[in-house]
């Protein structure tokens, strides 16, 4: 521990207790040990400093500390009038505490009559956490210096000089009891968010963790309020990840620090900076992975991150009520024959059902499943987003994986194909796209409707109304090269809204709903790349079905179409033919 310098006196009216410096001005300490700094001076000396001499501080942060020895929170954080020439403390990754073997801890501290300071070892009894919040210490040996008055606020350091956690308490009015507590460093952080970025995080990349903080910073700083904290947790940590806790995220400091700390996927912090760049800066952002790739040939598109698991319906030939379906996963480029089956169209729910897992079990062990229906055109609107996931899993399957559709013709047309990849292209070199409304009994005519979304070289259309609303418009956006469209599948035109644009009602008049379905989808999906539209919706579906009143939330019935021709390289017919 020589050279540990960041070890800090902490003294307010009667109490004196330890600190450690965690950045050029700042301290974390006890709340207890600065209770009447609201009455009294909080000063700050460095032991191994002493040239520096005594320092005001002020609190900055509490933990919410009620008083009581056994409330939680007993932490804050002080700021010095003036940066100190101190390294600060240095961390241990938050396991350290809890893993057997149990470490040797020491810590700095200045009980009566040890104004200079003196050390007591200790270690953790068990890595199960009391209440929730304090790992309960014993001392190393049976003599030495004890953990009393004067240590909290200390660090608890291992060996090598990192901190491993902060004490808190001597438990025990006897000398006889030789035991403590103390705060580790991931519940530290759970009542000051901001140390995430100094702790090491096992699985998550440094970098990408202190790109995440820099960025919490920027939308600290914004003028109006950055992101929905819950949103985005979702959209980092996708349908299989650890459930928002009860009650959500009051920030978006505690939903980050949530993802650093409880969900493993390496790739969870990343995707959440990302997300929240999004937020800030809808223009400026890359899509680049995190982990540069090789780069893709001159003149060739990235290959798409999606495996689909497709499920393909068309008509049979039997009869009017008979259809074929083919379920097929792709992996490393090619597809891979699941089964195929002529049924009744009352039987393509449970013979889907049936074989949803097996396709994706098909999959890489790394791969983002998409699962895609491509359908027949009268089928586009069918709710396959809210079929169960099987007979003994009432999950929707549009909440347990990314869901899309298409249309069949679409799919096997060799001149669109062509022009989608084209604009693929484009798209993947910029981050989130506008909109384009097809408003509520538009007077707009299909020809015009084509012009437009040619001309405004479209990547997202927005339909306020079904298809059978406006069948014409709705088949123009099938024609043209739009990879994505976007539709409420219930609701009808809304009369006297011919050119509905959610501010054209007159005073007293309802709003429209096509218009405000627009308004809210065109809000979401700014600065969301269509590429990562799939997934978003997917937490669209998720907020939807956890509402409590789910049929009124606006993303209840939202259908997603989205084509990406690179996802399914072969262009082959049917696996095989039912019928024949």
């Amino acid at each position: 521990m020589r050279g540990a310098a960041w070890q800090a006196r902490i003294a307010c009216g009667d109490a004196v207790g330890a600190g450690f410096l965690v950045t050029g001005r700042r301290l974390l300490t006890c709340a207890h040990v600065v209770r009447w700094s609201d009455r009294a001076a909080v000063t700050v000396t460095f032991p191994h400093a002493r040239e520096l001499g005594a320092l005001s501080a002020s609190v900055v942060a509490h933990g919410g500390w009620a008083g009581g020895v056994t409330d939680p929170g007993d932490v804050v954080v002080l700021e010095l009038d003036r940066d100190v020439p101190l390294a600060p403390a240095g961390f241990a990754p938050p396991h350290a505490a809890y893993t057997e073997p149990y470490p040797r801890l020491v810590a700095y501290g200045f009980p009566e009559g040890y104004d200079e300071g003196t050390l007591a070892e200790c270690q953790p009894v068990s890595g199960q956490l009391i209440a929730g919040e304090w790992l309960e210490l014993v001392a190393w040996q049976g003599h030495g210096q004890p953990l009393v008055d004067g240590f909290s606020g200390a660090a608890a350091t291992l060996p090598d000089g990192r901190v491993a956690g902060m004490v808190t308490a001597a438990v025990g009015s006897s000398p006889d009891v030789r035991k403590g507590r103390m705060l580790p460093l991931d519940v530290l952080a759970r009542y000051w968010p901001e140390l995430g970025e100094l702790v090491p995080a096992p699985g998550h990349r440094d970098d990408a963790r202190r790109r995440l903080y820099a960025l919490l910073r920027r939308a600290v700083a914004a003028a109006d309020p950055v992101g929905d904290p819950n949103r985005l947790y979702v959209d980092a940590v996708g349908a299989f990840g650890p459930p928002l806790p009860p009650g959500g995220f009051p920030s978006l400091w505690d939903a980050a620090a949530y993802v650093q700390w409880e969900v493993p996927d390496p790739q969870a912090v990343s995707r959440f900076a990302d997300r929240l760049l999004e937020l800030l800066d809808p223009e400026a952002v890359s899509r680049a992975p995190a982990v540069p790739d090789t780069p893709a040939p001159a003149g060739t598109s990235a290959a798409p991150a999606w495996s689909p698991v497709v499920v393909e319906i068309d008509h049979s030939g039997a009869g009017p009520d008979q259809v074929t379906v083919e379920v097929s996963a792709y992996r490393d480029g090619r597809r891979r024959p699941v089964g195929a089956c002529r049924l009744p169209r009352t039987g393509v729910r449970a013979y889907v059902q049936s074989r949803i897992d097996e396709a994706v079990a098909h999959l890489a062990p790394d791969a983002d499943e998409l699962v895609t229906f491509v359908l027949p055109r009268e089928w586009l609107n069918e709710a396959v987003a809210r079929w169960e996931c099987g007979a003994d899993d009432s999950t929707p399957l549009g909440c347990a994986y990314p869901l899309v559709v298409t249309d069949r013709a679409r799919h096997h047309s060799g001149r669109l194909r062509h022009q989608l990849r084209k604009k693929w292209q484009k798209l993947d070199s910029g981050g989130g796209v506008e909109v384009h409304r097809v408003e509520c009994g538009t007077r707009e005519r299909p020809p015009s409707l084509r012009k437009r979304l040619w001309d405004g070289d479209a990547g997202v259309a927005g339909y306020a109304a079904p298809p059978a609303a406006a069948r014409q418009h709705f088949e123009v956006g099938l024609t043209v090269p739009v990879p994505v469209l976007l539709w409420p599948r219930t609701g009808s035109p809304c009369a006297g809204h011919e050119e509905a644009s959610g501010t054209d009602t007159a005073p007293g008049e309802p709003p429209c709903p096509g218009a405000a379905f627009l308004d809210r989808l065109a809000a979401s999906v700014a600065g969301v790349p269509p590429a990562e539209l799939p997934r978003h919706v997917l937490s669209l579906r998720l907020t939807a079905d956890a509402a409590d009143e789910p049929d009124r939330h606006w993303a209840r019935d939202l259908q997603l179409l989205w084509d990406d021709p690179r996802c399914f390289p072969e262009t082959t017919a049917s696996l095989h033919s039912p019928v024949a």
